[in-house]
């Protein structure tokens, strides 16, 4: 099993600076550089987010694909990559990966070519039958919105295959998958390192291959700073506000009420910090909150949310340049699965605990 860290994964193998690198810097989203970046009108974004997003470019040297020196075609007559996912309408997830297949696959001087197949057989099939026979097509990029063990479709062996966010058993393909135990160990790891010691979890549906890697990462974190798991400290939730709101008003009811709280997604940390305003309880001096995944929303709490970024993107451009070395340059691809370790965001919800 092999680990990238997202910090690092989104550069190629020269070092030139992403699209994250920017939105990083001037503290936004990678759509707010994208439309700043791509000039795209109506994106109502204020000329001082532009201005910043355009210094923070300039500051390390990162142009668009199309804006750098062009690269030459390869002199196959593949030159697209199918993306097959099963949902990518109601997450901001997918897109975010497809952001970073295009990306690199345009460097390379490839195009990709999007199907989401709704987790209907029928449909997959009828994409899987048009994939195969279109002769553009170098390779296919098999992911699904949340990350779970699949059925790789029997069809995908007779073409280049590398599966995003998902895996299947045995290994067959190389897997792109988010390193959720390391992630729930480093937001649990920045409150411990605060001095936090009574510290709740608030998680996702327990089901899940996220929810229950995160709850490792968790453990071990509380365990290396000889902090005892404490199970009423732990809340079930379903990744939306409201869970994270009732979930929060449990815990801070508590007798000995933790002092923070990691939420296994920033949703239900903003329904976390609700419930700690209706307590009476000040973010982040009376309580910190940690949320997990870096989506938009987390700048524009109050105040902003401390967060880990789920790497989405740097995942996508792993899977591009993995498929595309197997595809276009013929490199054998050893079956195996590959973390992927997002960077921790620490904004204004996590402080050191107050003394009582």
């Amino acid at each position: 099993m092999a680990r990238e860290n997202g910090r690092n994964a989104g550069r190629g193998g020269d070092g030139r600076p992403t699209m994250t690198d920017v939105a990083r810097i001037a503290g936004v989203s990678q759509s707010s550089v994208s439309l700043v970046l791509n000039e795209m009108s109506g994106s109502r974004i204020s000329p001082e987010t532009q201005q910043k997003v355009r210094e923070a470019a300039h500051k390390i040297g990162y142009k668009l694909p199309a804006t750098r020196a062009p690269v030459a075609a390869p002199a196959v007559e593949k030159d697209t990559i199918a993306f097959i996912v099963d949902e990518i309408s109601t997450s901001p997830h997918p897109v975010v990966s497809l952001d970073g297949i295009r990306d690199y696959a345009f460097e390379q001087g490839l195009l990709v070519s999007a199907h989401a197949t709704r987790s209907n057989p029928d449909l997959e099939e009828a994409v899987l039958r048009s994939v195969l026979r279109d002769p553009a097509i170098a390779g296919v990029v098999y992911a699904t919105i949340f990350t779970r063990k699949v059925r790789v479709p029997p069809a995908l062996k007779s073409i280049p295959t590398v599966l995003l966010n998902c895996y299947c058993e045995p290994r067959q393909h190389v897997a792109i998958v988010p390193g959720e135990v390391a992630g729930g160990f480093a937001a649990t790891a920045h409150l411990t390192a605060l001095g936090h010691k009574r510290i709740g979890f608030i998680n996702g549906e327990p089901w899940m291959d996220a929810a229950i890697d995160r709850l490792k990462g968790y453990k071990q974190a509380l365990a290396t700073a000889d902090i005892a798991f404490d199970e009423s400290l732990v809340r079930d939730g379903d990744w939306l506000p409201l869970r994270g709101y009732e979930a929060g008003l449990e815990l801070l009811s508590l007798d000995n009420p933790p002092t923070a709280i990691f939420c296994g997604n920033d949703l239900m940390a903003i329904g976390m910090m609700e419930a700690a305003q209706e307590k009476g309880r000040r973010v982040p001096e009376d309580l910190s909150v940690m949320g997990y995944d870096d989506q938009e929303l987390a700048r524009y709490t109050h105040p902003p949310l401390s967060t880990l970024v789920l790497p989405n993107y740097e995942m996508g451009q792993k899977a591009a340049e993995i498929l595309i070395d197997m595809a276009i340059h013929g490199k054998p691809a050893r079956a195996m699965t590959i973390k992927v370790d997002g960077p921790l965001v620490v904004r204004g919800t996590t402080a050191e605990p107050r003394r009582r």
